[in-house]
């Protein structure tokens, strides 16, 4: 069980070294968005169903890692983790060239690793950085950019929890099966789970060029503590380009505590255009929580992934 939860919400933050420690509980980590004006909805034929469609149907922001095993590019990946106190306890430092020029090849540039980190057999302390390590540092091995389907679309009994990975960060807004006390909880644009929000969006500039909207669903203010309990999602925050709605950045918040477990999770996910604006592929992803479960020591962790340096190769 306690395998299934940090897969299912896990994913899912520049200077070299352990230098610059990540900043904890950032109330939004999409740092590269400039915010110009609020949209009145009723000047405009946007609104936002609009948004929610758009998201609901979206496929550019799986297509995006899909695209990444066309390329050869560098990531450099540091995590932290952290005691009751917030004090950081481990560092993780991996700096790796991902080469696609044939056969895939993974080649270590720099490994530097500190503190609390592994258990006497060589395993993670904690399972986040277990998960850390399966979908980002062995991406291609673990097929988190798979060749078959979107999320959501197959499945099944036997749906892995990948998958369940995959419908949280590329459809948000959709159940996952299989999960739980959580499975519906993430469908926060149904008819009864809107009355619970406030929908949003603004004028802004991404990457200090690129025109966007950013929508942003916020958990309403005046429900009551029993209500704001009972909601998973309390935030979800996602940047389009004006020009043609594709799906830039996605930034989730979500905290939910029961008698199984407790967690408080902040995660974002950013993209850039290549190949002269033709391909969006990952830059950014970022994730801090923690994580709570009876009989088992609390985990808190962050984690910072940047892609560089992408060639497209034949």
């Amino acid at each position: 069980m306690r395998k299934i939860l940090f897969f299912c919400f896990f994913a899912c933050l520049t200077t070299s070294g352990f230098a610059q420690r990540i900043p904890r509980f950032n109330p939004d980590t999409v740092l590269t968005i400039t915010l110009d004006s609020a949209i009145s909805i009723k000047s405009t034929r946007i609104n936002v169903q609009t948004f929610i469609n758009e998201i609901l149907k979206d496929t550019s922001f799986y297509e995006a890692f899909r695209n990444m095993k066309k390329y050869s590019f560098t990531a450099e990946n540091r995590i932290f983790t952290y005691n009751k106190k917030n004090k950081v306890e481990g560092k993780i430092y991996r700096k790796i060239f991902h080469n696609n020029d044939g056969s895939y090849k993974m080649q270590y540039l720099a490994r530097q690793d500190s503190g609390k980190v592994y258990k006497k057999n060589g395993k993670y302390q904690l399972y986040t950085v277990e998960m850390f390590d399966y979908i980002f540092m062995n991406a291609y091995n673990s097929d988190f950019a798979p060749s078959s389907s979107p999320a959501g679309k197959g499945g099944g009994s036997n749906e892995s929890y990948k998958d369940k990975l995959k419908t949280l960060i590329f459809s948000p807004g959709r159940p996952i099966k299989g999960v739980p006390f959580i499975g519906s909880k993430t469908q926060i644009f149904t008819a009864n789970m809107k009355q619970y929000y406030d929908y949003a969006f603004f004028s802004s500039t991404y990457l200090d060029s690129i025109p966007v909207y950013k929508f942003k669903v916020t958990q309403k203010k005046d429900l009551s503590n029993w209500t704001k309990d009972g909601i998973m999602i309390k935030e979800l925050t996602t940047i389009f380009d004006k020009r043609n709605m594709q799906i830039l950045g996605r930034y989730v918040d979500m905290k939910y505590d029961n008698l199984a477990f407790e967690f408080d999770v902040q995660m974002n996910i950013e993209l850039g255009y290549f190949d002269n604006g033709e391909t969006l592929l990952p830059t950014k992803i970022s994730y801090q929580g923690n994580w709570d479960i009876p009989l088992k020591a609390e985990e808190r962790a962050a984690f910072l992934i940047l892609h560089k340096g992408y060639k497209k190769e034949k």
